[in-house]
């Protein structure tokens, strides 16, 4: 007996030595790697002392019962418990959906209650149930009064200004247009002086050219009357007389009647007098005619001076600002205008450059523009260059909000904290008083602020998001799509996503995410119902701006209400920009119904539109780039991935139209069918289509193996296989086959379910029959049904239903067609086989429905003649009535050309 286990031992032990060998020896380590030999020694030492050991121990049989008790104690043990944890875990199993239940209700009350779990016994403006005393002495910083402090300083603190480029351009532009006004007007009056200084004087000028026309008059005649006298030579006495008259004349009317008006006496004004002797002189220096020519010349000057007076006077009358004065504009010779404009130009460039701040008192403002314009402007211009700049000055210093914040900031900085000294003993709080702000702030620094958790309000929170989770339940058994344990865990992570983001500390929080994922993935009702009922919770749990709740809000509405709808990721981006200026706009307008717009701070509440608008925007590209993995991790199928796999271009689709061209057609004509029976009946139509396209991928695994793909041709099934039980196992393992195919492509479950469900169990009519000859003329051959029907399961939805139905009546509706072909060339589909058809399909759906194909799918009986009429309604549409077109015949002449 020891011998033999011995044998048997070494047995063993060779067997696994062998197997070392092998391995070394085909990794060329045993020849020629030096650890060959070294591992051969190892091996030769293992054996020895397994042998010695093995021979050690055989006579050792109570040490071995009682390990092998030991074992059989600590198996038994391993196997309750192993058996408990099985219990365990069927238990959680079969009651997963309470489980996840109980999940939400725990997770969404941990994070929007997170406050609850270290709140304070003690609170300020509560009763102390003790008197409580220091403990030991230490220093404590009044915060209030630091800040206190700070803010003063922060306050007094001085502004910084800035120059606004803006103001300033708007004043030159101003200033720009009046000198521009100016320089019209004087070249309406013409060039000044318009005669030489030397021989008649500026002031002269000035007079001659802008006195009344009485007085113009009156020393015209002063000039010519003197001309007379010297031309009568009248002597010293005369001549002093007819000085008199010079100074007393009238008008030509008043001349003819001079007993009737008095003269005006014009003899006391220096002017006139002057202009008077200036001409005089003049003649005497020059012959008359040169006269006459600058009388001429004056009395044009004075027609362009009432000119312009006329255009200052209109300027006024239109709205211009009333800075000119004709004694002041008018007067100025064209060298001292020239250098009054670049003098003013110099003195505002000067005085923008030092800037005009706001509230400057105006007569500071006044003694400035005095002071810079005595540098640049001649002295008898000072008047209009003061007016001018007056009238076009105005403040341009602004207020430098981020460097004054920052000077305040490094102002307040500076200051020390308060420090308050607390002695040992001294009490901080008598009982029955109440908690003051300074209190807290001692009893927190002394870590004597009792700290809990609030249960009762964690209670009361849990109860409001369990009836919130009732409501979503009541609502998820209301709604068409039934939700497995994964959805309802995508739908708790989504919404645990909205709160979480808010503890954080983000204000803007995932709201569009949220919707846009939901409302894509289960549609508009079920989206609508999370956003809404977390909408309440959060604002009653979390101290958030409400303002910003109704923003998120607002893009969660609107993503969940149209993802859906939409049929290419191209949409949803611009779903995304919806989302934002939706958030963007909400928040906007609720600032401006509580007012705070119209403040100070408008900047800052335009600025949070702008980022709450860009955060829905950010949101909504994250989710659109989580949505793909997301529906292949959770197995979902969404109008924009069904209408991806339903195209042609996929490589599996590809395949079968390459590989199995006649399945391929058939395909396309079942998918015809069952969509317009799809919409009809209001089922998805997306998810039909791409699950009738998939249904008959595993005919690719023996496309000769059905008869579409057999193009005329020899059939296996009677010329090779000429079993029905092989036939029938081919036929049956398109099925199989498929599944493995759309597993291995990683096809979505719901459209995985078309490939066995469009079958269901149905039998294989044709190779049934055969086998029955069979078993009639062969007494030993058995006919099991089960051998000719397919696994199953039957149809679970309608759209595989409708499948199942489509697929069987268009191999009727095919067959039917070649038989209206072979009837002749009179017989149209349409007229030979629209009753003929109808019947043969209800006929079929009739059969289904007895063979309790059905039942699962939640079609209705009375669906079934709606179902075949659609059917028959489609067929005629595609195989239509053509025109007959007539046979040529060919003449005798045609063919002997």
């Amino acid at each position: 007996m020891k011998m033999h286990q011995f044998l048997q031992f070494l047995n063993q032990q060779l067997t696994h030595w062998r197997r070392q060998y092998k391995t070394l020896r085909r990794k060329g380590k045993l020849i020629r790697s030096p650890k060959g030999k070294t591992h051969r020694r190892e091996l030769l030492r293992t054996m020895l002392k397994n042998v010695f050991l093995f021979l050690s121990k055989t006579n050792e049989k109570s040490e071995r019962r009682k390990q092998e008790r030991a074992l059989r104690s600590k198996a038994k043990s391993v196997k309750i418990k192993s058996s408990i944890c099985t219990v365990g875990l069927d238990w959680a199993y079969k009651q997963r959906y309470s489980v996840i239940l109980a999940i939400a209700v725990v997770s969404l009350t941990g994070i929007i209650g997170h406050k609850l779990y270290n709140q304070t016994q003690l609170q300020v403006g509560h009763p102390a149930p003790q008197t409580i005393t220091a403990p030991y002495t230490a220093s404590i910083e009044d915060r209030k009064k630091t800040e206190a402090e700070r803010k003063a300083v922060s306050t007094s603190s001085l502004q910084v200004l800035m120059l606004d480029a803006r103001i300033n351009e708007k004043i030159n532009e101003n200033l720009q247009q009046l000198l521009d006004d100016g320089n019209e007007i004087r070249a309406v009056a013409g060039a000044f002086p318009f005669f030489d200084p030397v021989v008649l004087s500026i002031s002269s000028q000035r007079y001659l050219r802008s006195c009344p026309d009485l007085e113009w008059q009156a020393l015209l005649s002063a000039v010519e009357n003197s001309n007379n006298q010297q031309k009568k030579g009248i002597g010293q006495t005369t001549a002093s007389s007819n000085q008199k008259r010079q100074g007393s004349i009238t008008s030509k009317s008043d001349s003819q009647s001079s007993k009737k008006t008095e003269p005006v006496d014009f003899s006391q004004n220096t002017d006139f007098t002057q202009g008077v002797a200036e001409l005089e002189s003049y003649r005497l220096t020059t012959s008359e005619k040169n006269l006459s020519l600058l009388i001429g010349k004056i009395s044009q000057t004075r027609q362009r001076y009432t000119q312009a007076t006329a255009k200052l006077l209109q300027l006024e009358t239109v709205g211009a600002e009333a800075v000119y004065e004709e004694s002041l504009l008018l007067d100025l010779s064209d060298v001292e205008w020239e250098k009054t404009q670049w003098g003013i130009h110099q003195s505002t460039e000067r005085i923008l450059t030092q800037g005009i701040p706001q509230g400057l008192p105006k007569n500071i403002l006044q003694d400035a523009v005095s002071l810079q314009l005595q540098t640049f402007v001649p002295e008898s211009a000072e008047t209009l260059a003061k007016n001018l700049l007056l009238a076009v000055l105005k403040p341009n210093l602004q207020k430098d909000e981020e460097q004054t914040r920052q000077n305040a900031q490094k102002a307040a900085a500076v200051v020390p904290p308060v420090m308050v000294k607390v002695r040992h003993g001294e009490v901080i709080v008598k009982r029955g008083a109440q908690i003051t702000a300074w209190d807290f702030e001692v009893l927190e620094h002394y870590r004597l602020i009792r700290r809990e958790v609030k249960w009762q309000e964690l209670v009361k929170l849990g109860g409001i998001i369990a009836i919130a989770i009732g409501i979503f339940v009541w609502v998820e058994r209301h709604i068409d799509y039934e939700l497995r344990q994964r959805d309802r865990l995508l739908v708790l992570l989504l919404t645990l996503s909205v709160p979480g983001v808010i503890v954080i500390g983000l204000p803007y929080t995932t709201w569009s995410a949220l919707g846009l994922l939901l409302g894509s993935f289960y549609g508009p009702t079920l989206a609508l119902t999370v956003v809404g009922l977390l909408w309440p919770i959060l604002g009653i749990s979390l101290d958030m701006s409400k303002a910003a709740l109704l923003a998120g809000v607002g893009g969660g509405i609107l993503g969940s209400y149209i993802a859906q709808r939409l049929r290419s990721r191209e949409e949803l981006a611009l779903l995304g920009v919806a989302i934002a200026l939706t958030q963007g706009g909400i928040y906007l307008f609720v600032k401006i119904l509580i007012g705070q717009i119209f403040g100070s701070t408008w900047y800052i509440v335009f600025q949070e539109a702008g980022l709450f608008a860009l955060s829905g925007l950010g949101w909504s590209v994250i989710a659109l780039g989580l949505s793909p993995y997301l529906e292949k991790v959770f197995d979902l199928v969404t109008p924009i991935r069904l209408a991806e796999l339903a195209n042609p271009n996929r490589p599996l689709l590809k395949r079968l139209a390459t590989e199995t061209p006649g399945t391929f057609q058939h395909t396309l004509l079942v998918a015809t069918l069952a969509e317009a029976a799809a919409k009809e009946l209001g089922c998805n139509v997306e998810l039909v289509r791409a699950g009738t396209l998939y249904h008959d991928i595993g005919k690719m695994h023996d496309p000769l193996g059905f008869i579409e793909n057999q193009m005329g041709g020899p059939n296996k099934h009677d010329t090779e296989i000429k079993d029905p039980w092989k036939s029938a196992e081919i036929i049956k393992k398109h099925v199989s086959e498929g599944l493995v195919m759309a597993r291995k492509h990683l096809l979505p479950t719901a459209i995985q379910a078309f490939i066995p469900e469009h079958q269901g169990t149905m039998l294989i009519a044709y190779f049934h029959h055969q086998a029955q000859q069979m078993a009639q003329s062969d007494p030993s051959l058995t006919v099991d049904d089960a051998d000719f029907r397919y696994d199953g399961p039957i149809p679970q939805s309608r759209e595989t239903g409708i499948v199942m139905l489509a697929d069987s009546c268009e191999a009727a509706l095919r067959s039917l067609q070649a038989s209206a072909k072979s009837g002749g060339e009179k017989r149209s589909v349409k007229d030979v086989s629209t009753e003929q058809a109808l019947a043969m399909l209800n006929n079929i759906l009739r059969a289904k429905w007895q063979d309790n194909q059905l039942v699962d799918s939640g079609l209705k009986r009375e669906e079934m003649s709606q179902i075949a009429q659609i059917f028959v309604d489609v067929w005629q549409q595609f195989h239509h009535k053509r025109i007959a077109y007539p046979k040529l015949k060919t003449s005798s002449a045609a063919r002997n050309s």
